[in-house]
């Protein structure tokens, strides 16, 4: 094998990164679908020809990809060994989320890279679809039990063999869902992705030659568990618990607890989620391949500056204890695996929190709100207005948290409003801040935010929530204080009404004119109340971030008088 000199090994891991960066950029330059377009609700990548271990991410795409594309992979490697017929211009597509992690909506393609009649690689895109079938347009059915409630379920199998395509197989993709120009638009945009990385891998390999290349990607994933392991051996040697609570599963109305043991000792690491829920009927479930992946994205968050490849998780031993709602097995649902992670992330964090706080942000608002109205217009064509929308960031001790953020288990952005209403038949009545949502401390959190959607269409609408947050508060950290809770409601006949569930509903009727409104949570504070700044708090209440009446209670009147 090759060796290779660091100068050169840092002008590579360049190069591959520009080549997933430039997947992702043509997969969001070509999609139908805002959640991908716009939203950048998907991810490429660079995977191991034996292992299926991440290799090299892209910047823009999800970071909760980064662990389970490498479980997809690992799919895909079964598969292939098991048929016995691997061949260079073969794709294989899935969506089934106890195999490849996340949820139904997020299809998967993954592709051999073969260099002289060798494999060398996979390339694997994995973008968000609009809809692919099931009970609630969207997929995001809060009252699902099985996944056959939420999606059509695709096993691997292969969308091209040897370079030619399986019309069959897009046959049965778009037979299955509401909106097929959309899905037919996100998969051509995901195919073209992968021939563009198939270009740019025959470039460099090309220019710098097979065995360097090889020998980049092996120091990549050594240079990544070193770094991994100089973080852990800087931090103290102990052991540290969390726990916080889903508000239910959509089906029994009971909390469901994420428990987290944190266990440092010299350069390893362990993150034991024993004492967590067990299994439940609703759709919170999340399979291991996503489990392990959050592990991931949290420890990522807490040591920015590690590469994102599979060489971070060496040093860390993740517990999951089996029949748990984060080892859940197939047929169980898995829909809204995104409240379930952020709730991970949090408890993470929390334990984090006290080993090193100095380190370490507040919760953030911890819901996606996933929200979708869907009904048919006047021409009998359907449509389905599927997004997800922000909230207030954790304080640190550095800051206070950032205003209407995104959710900290991706890059994604929160669809623009224009884009939406140019889409759909609604109009935003509101898009602002929450005033007095931000958790108050030291250092504030970030402030939740208010959405009010009105239904255009005379033909009226169904919509469909699946959120959380509606009953445990984002925490604060290091004394600093809870945000407020997340609130939706909508209107019939001109009275607002809320879910029996609080944070999930589904089979909400709206008339044209009728509305639904979220009130986002905001971040968790950091640090004691009473050590705020008295100018800060009278410039928040100057900006009308917080009311003069919230002030007092919270820091005391000595904010007032004093000149800004």
């Amino acid at each position: 094998m090759s060796t290779i000199d660091s100068i050169t090994l840092s002008v590579l891991a360049g190069r591959m990164e520009q080549i997933a960066d430039e997947m992702d950029a043509t997969l969001f330059r070509a999609a139908f679908n805002p959640i991908i377009a716009e939203a950048h609700d998907a991810s490429h990548g660079l995977y191991h020809a034996q292992s299926g271990g991440t290799l090299v991410q892209g910047k823009s795409g999800l970071p909760i990809f980064v662990g389970v594309m490498s479980f997809a992979v690992q799919a895909v490697i079964e598969k292939a060994a098991k048929d016995g017929d691997l061949a260079d211009g073969d794709i294989f597509i899935f969506n089934d989320a106890h195999i490849g992690g996340t949820h139904l909506s997020d299809m998967r393609l993954v592709r051999p890279y073969f260099r002289n009649g060798k494999l060398f690689c996979y390339l694997a895109s994995v973008g968000h679809w609009h809809d692919v079938g099931g009970a609630v347009p969207g997929n995001y059915n809060p009252a699902a039990t099985d996944v056959f409630q939420e999606a059509f379920v695709l096993p691997p199998v292969r969308l091209a063999r040897a370079g030619v395509v399986n019309q069959d197989i897009i046959d049965i993709l778009l037979r299955n869902t509401r909106l097929p120009q959309s899905a037919m638009g996100d998969l051509n945009g995901q195919l073209g992705a992968l021939d563009l990385g198939q270009r740019r891998m025959d470039e460099l390999l090309d220019e710098y030659g097979d065995g360097t290349i090889s020998a980049a990607l092996d120091a990549l994933g050594d240079r990544a568990e070193t770094l991994m392991r100089s973080e852990l051996s800087s931090l103290p040697d102990g052991t540290w618990e969390a726990r916080d609570f889903l508000d239910n599963d959509g089906i029994v109305d009971e909390p469901l607890a994420i428990n987290v043991k944190l266990s440092i000792k010299g350069d390893r690491m362990v993150l034991d989620f024993t004492g967590s829920a067990p299994q439940c009927a609703g759709p919170v479930n999340i399979a291991l391949p996503t489990t392990v992946a959050t592990a991931y994205v949290a420890v990522k968050h807490i040591f920015p500056l590690l590469p994102a490849n599979a060489g971070v998780m060496r040093p860390i031993e993740v517990i999951v204890p089996e029949d748990s709602v984060l080892s859940a097995e197939f047929p169980a649902p898995t829909g809204g695996y995104t409240e379930t992670i952020l709730r991970m992330i949090d408890v993470i964090f929390s334990t984090f929190a006290q080993a090193v706080p100095d380190r370490i942000v507040a919760n953030a608002y911890g819901t996606i709100n996933a929200l979708s109205i869907a009904g048919k217009r006047s021409n009998g064509q359907p449509w389905v207005m599927f997004s997800f929308y922000g909230g207030g960031h954790g304080a640190s001790i550095e800051s206070d948290g950032l205003n209407h953020g995104n959710a900290p288990i991706s890059t994604a952005t929160i669809p623009p409003m224009e884009i939406l209403e140019a889409a759909y038949p609604v109009m935003f009545r509101t898009w602002a801040l929450r005033p007095d949502s931000a958790g108050p401390g030291r250092r504030r959190g970030g402030l939740g935010a208010v959405y009010e959607i009105e239904v255009l269409e005379e033909n009226g609408a169904e919509a469909f929530l699946f959120g959380e947050r509606g009953r445990f508060a984002p925490k604060g950290i290091a004394e600093g204080q809870e945000a407020a809770m997340n609130v939706f409601s909508y209107e019939n006949d001109g009275a607002w009404s809320h879910p029996p569930l609080s944070s999930k509903m589904r089979g909400i009727l709206l008339k044209q004119g009728e509305a639904v409104r979220l009130e986002t949570p905001g971040g968790g504070g950091y640090g004691p109340v009473e050590a705020r700044d008295t100018s800060a708090i009278a410039l928040d209440v100057a900006r009308d971030l917080i009311s003069a009446e919230q002030a007092d209670m919270t820091y005391g009147s000595g904010w007032r008088g004093v000149a800004l």
